[in-house]
């Protein structure tokens, strides 16, 4: 597999707000764990000096006291223009809400989290709530967090998030003195996926989409691999300076990183398709094999990772099933 240049975040500062660079202050939520690293990373965009200083929040974050109480603090003396919010799971947006009611400020997004059917819903193995959800933040084979943190179970979706301003790609998201934030639809992890560029400073905030310390699970139904692959594309495209990621250090050499990115996703593709080809007919018996060196209770996401690989390689013809569409309990073969 292709090595990606993570970069550690050592320190998270949890409840402070740190000035990372000259428009942008960074506030991390003290709610670790093995699929969010230290903790959801909320940032507060814009010069915010003077009495009446404008600033974006973007990602909320978690219901968490902690967190909120945090940034009632670091928010004293500015006046919030828009609440931006990646994606609606769980550790991203539950504070809009909140954060709306005290500041008067309007939410924005792409859209509500998709209700979709899911074929898979019912699985005695993926279907468990209490074993890690399938949509957690971080693929399995980056378990890279604090040896000594437990697996923290984030509650998978927010879907009581509907913005007050929806926003498409390249669409103007917030504005304040003398900088603009404009959306960047990215889907493949969730279908409402955005990154939202801040265009001051070169910058991309990239929510889940580019991670700082990890790869992203790509779960089905709402999560799409070629989606994923086609939006890393158009973000590699973009020849930003900086990702600011929810999760994770800023990524400053961005075109090398994303291209590790991409490439990571196009090995693990070769490696489903060489297991088909093998004689590995089953989600399970792949996820044995290839994440044989992954904690057993991280092996939930990785079948939904290794299922949204399986979905586009049928698609692309080739892999074949014998009935029906992609699923986890499905039986694979090559074309």
């Amino acid at each position: 597999m292709t090595a990606i240049p993570f970069v550690t975040l050592n320190d998270p500062q949890y409840g402070e707000p740190i000035t990372v660079s000259p428009l942008i202050r960074r506030i991390v939520a003290n709610n670790p764990s093995k699929f969010t690293y230290h903790g959801t990373g909320t940032y507060i965009v814009g010069s915010g000096t003077g009495s009446n200083g404008q600033v974006a929040v973007i990602d909320p974050g978690p219901q968490l006291d902690s967190h909120r109480d945090a940034l009632v603090q670091a928010l004293q003396g500015r006046r919030v223009v828009a609440i931006l919010v990646t994606h609606c799971h769980a550790d991203h947006s539950p504070l809009a809400a909140w954060l709306k009611d005290h500041t008067g400020a309007p939410t924005v997004g792409f859209g509500p989290h998709p209700r979709v059917d899911d074929p898979d819903a019912d699985d005695p193995i993926t279907g468990d709530d209490n074993a890690p959800d399938e949509d957690a933040d971080a693929e399995p084979d980056a378990d890279i967090a604090p040896a000594d943190q437990p697996a923290v179970i984030e509650e998978s979706t927010d879907y009581d998030f509907q913005p007050d301003l929806i926003v498409g790609d390249g669409e103007v998201a917030a504005v304040g003195d003398g900088w603009t934030i404009r959306a960047v639809h990215t889907p493949g992890h969730t279908s409402n996926h955005l990154c939202f560029a801040f265009d001051a400073e070169q910058a991309l905030f990239t929510g889940d989409h580019i991670m700082g310390w990890s790869t992203t699970v790509i779960g089905p139904p709402d999560g799409d691999m070629r989606a994923y692959f086609d939006s890393l594309r158009k973000v590699q495209g973009r020849h930003d300076h900086t990702y600011w990621p929810t999760h994770g250090a800023p990524v400053t050499d961005t075109q090398p990183f994303i291209q590790a990115f991409l490439a990571h996703r196009l090995d693990r593709e070769a490696q489903v398709l060489a297991a088909v080809r093998s004689g590995q007919t089953t989600i399970a018996d792949m996820v044995e094999v290839l994440y044989a060196d992954v904690r057993k209770e991280l092996h939930k996401p990785a079948a939904r990772s290794v299922l949204a690989h399986l979905v586009k390689l049928v698609d692309d013809g080739l892999v074949a099933i014998d009935e029906g569409t992609p699923r986890l309990r499905a039986v694979y073969r090559p074309t």
